[in-house]
C-alpha cells in the first residue's frame, strides 16, 4: 500500500510548538510507517519523516514572511497531483483545496476535516462527497448534510507525556489566545477561584489579547509563557491542578485536552462541541455551563483520580488506536 500523506504548509510537520493539523499529520505518518505502509509525506522542505519526504515549499508561511501562502499552496497541490498515479490513496490533512483537483485524478482520497468551520465551506464539500471519503474527527464536528466515511478521534503517543501523579495548586490554560478559547473565562474562574494561572499558547488574536488577556497578566497570579513545545509542554500539562478549557466555540476536538489528561491533569472544559466526547464528567474532568460551575468545578478538581485520567487516554486516544482506524478505512476504500 503506497499513501500520500497530504500536510498543510502554515508550519513545519511536526511543528516546533503550536501547529495541531500539523501535528496530527506527522502523528500519523510515523505510526503508519512504523507498520510498514509506504508513506510520502507531502510537507514542507524542514519538515522530518520517517516516510519518504516530498516537499517543494522552502519554509512553513507561518514562520517565514518570505512565503506567499497562496502562491505556494498552489505549488504544493501541484506536486502532489502531478505524482498522483504513483500513490494507492491519497490523504488529505489540508482542508478543501485538494478537492478542486479530485476529479482530475482516478486515485482514491481521504480528507480528514479538523473542524468544519461553517456552512460557507459546503460548496467546496458537499459536491465532491461521492469522490472523496470524509473523516470527521468527532461526532459533534459532523455537519448536517455531508456523507462520512467514518469519525476517528485524534490520537497522541500516550508514552511522550509523562504522567504526574500530584500535579500542583495552580490551573493551566493551554491554547489560542483567541476568544473562542476562552482565556478571558480562564483567568476569570482563576481569579475567582484565588489559585494561579500559568498561561500557554500563540498570540491569534492580537486586539483580544491586549484588550482581555494581557492587562490581566501580572507574573504572579496570571502568568503568560508564550508557545511551548518538547519536554517544556508536557511538564506544564503535568503540573497542574486542572486544565482550564472555558470554550466559547463548537471545538471540533481538542489536542490539549488528551495531551492534559495523558498527564494526569483533570480537565474542567465547557459543555461545548466535542467535548462530552473527550471528557467523562466526573471521572476524567468536570463539564460545565456557567462561570460558578467552573468555579464549584476547580474547587472538586482534586476529588478526580488523576491516574483514571491517563488510563482514558490510553484506552482512547492512543496515536495507536488512530491509525489502526485509518489503515482499516483505507483497506475498507481500496477493497
Amino acid at each position: 500500500m503506497k499513501i500520500a500523506m497530504f500536510a498543510p504548509i502554515s508550519w513545519r510537520t511536526p511543528p516546533r510548538a503550536y501547529g495541531p493539523w500539523e501535528l496530527v499529520t506527522s502523528l500519523l505518518t510515523e505510526a503508519l510507517v512504523a507498520r510498514g505502509v509506504d508513506v510520502t509525506l507531502f510537507a514542507t522542505q524542514d519538515s522530518i519523516t520517517a516516510g519518504t519526504l516530498a516537499a517543494v515549499v522552502p519554509a512553513p508561511y507561518s514562520e517565514d514572511p518570505s512565503i506567499d501562502a497562496k502562491v505556494w499552496e498552489m505549488r504544493h497541490l501541484a506536486h502532489l497531483f502531478e505524482r498522483a498515479s504513483e500513490f494507492d490513496l491519497i490523504h488529505n490533512q489540508a482542508d478543501f483545496p485538494a478537492h478542486a483537483f479530485a476529479h482530475l485524478v482516478p486515485t482514491p482520497m481521504v480528507t480528514t476535516i479538523h473542524g468544519f468551520s461553517s456552512n460557507r465551506i459546503m460548496p467546496m464539500y458537499a459536491p465532491y462527497q461521492d469522490r472523496i471519503h470524509y473523516v470527521a474527527i468527532s461526532d459533534a464536528d459532523r455537519a448536517e448534510g455531508l456523507r462520512y466515511a467514518a469519525t476517528i478521534h485524534h490520537g497522541i503517543p500516550v508514552g511522550d507525556f509523562a504522567f504526574d501523579a500530584v500535579g500542583s495548586d495552580d490551573l493551566l490554560f493551554f491554547g489560542r489566545m483567541h476568544p473562542d478559547k476562552g482565556a478571558k473565562e480562564a483567568i476569570d474562574a482563576a481569579r475567582a477561584s484565588g489559585r494561579a494561572l500559568d498561561m500557554y499558547g500563540i498570540v491569534q488574536d492580537q486586539g483580544y489579547y491586549e484588550r482581555d488577556v494581557a492587562p490581566a497578566i501580572d507574573g504572579e497570579t496570571i502568568r503568560y509563557h508564550g508557545p511551548v513545545g518538547g519536554d517544556a509542554r508536557v511538564k506544564a500539562l503535568g503540573q497542574a491542578r486542572a486544565l482550564l478549557h472555558l470554550i466559547n466555540f463548537a471545538e471540533p476536538f481538542g489536542l490539549s485536552v488528551i495531551e492534559a489528561m495523558a498527564c494526569g491533569t483533570p480537565v474542567i472544559a465547557s459543555r461545548r462541541g466535542s467535548m462530552p466526547e473527550l471528557i467523562d464528567d466526573g471521572v476524567t474532568g468536570f463539564l460545565v455551563d456557567t462561570p460558578a460551575e467552573a468555579l464549584a468545578a476547580i474547587e472538586r478538581a482534586g476529588e478526580i483520580d488523576r491516574a483514571a485520567c491517563r488510563r482514558a487516554v490510553v484506552e482512547r486516544f492512543s496515536v495507536e488506536r488512530m491509525a489502526d482506524e485509518y489503515l482499516a478505512l483505507y483497506r475498507q476504500i481500496l477493497a
